[in-house]
């Protein structure tokens, strides 16, 4: 068998391996706000496309942020709300200054 016979199925499975997770992520801006809800509850984190060049995971408990982290509520641009209220994000405290007045 010649050796550039095998390169061909290897590089077109390498095509479709670099293309999948980006077609795989779910575009916020194409659901409604329930349909978004309901994924984030469904699998407790969901990583959504948010605009052309970003994306952002939202989680729907504190079990899926490090230690340490808080949960903030998360909002998105969906179909119908410009601003729904989809689920929470993982980021560390604001901090907070220690005091002598408390």
């Amino acid at each position: 068998m010649k050796p550039h016979v095998l390169l061909i199925p290897a590089a077109i499975a390498s095509a479709f391996a670099i293309a999948t997770p980006a077609e795989a992520r779910p575009d916020l801006r194409k659901m409604t706000c329930a349909q978004a809800q309901h994924l984030v509850l469904q699998h407790g984190a969901v990583v959504f496309t948010t605009g052309r060049h970003t994306y952002s995971m939202y989680v729907s408990n504190r079990s899926w942020c490090d230690w340490g982290q808080q949960l903030f509520p998360q909002y998105g641009p969906t179909r119908d709300n410009p601003k729904c209220h989809v689920a929470f994000e993982c980021r560390e405290p604001l901090f907070r200054p220690f005091s002598f007045d408390d």
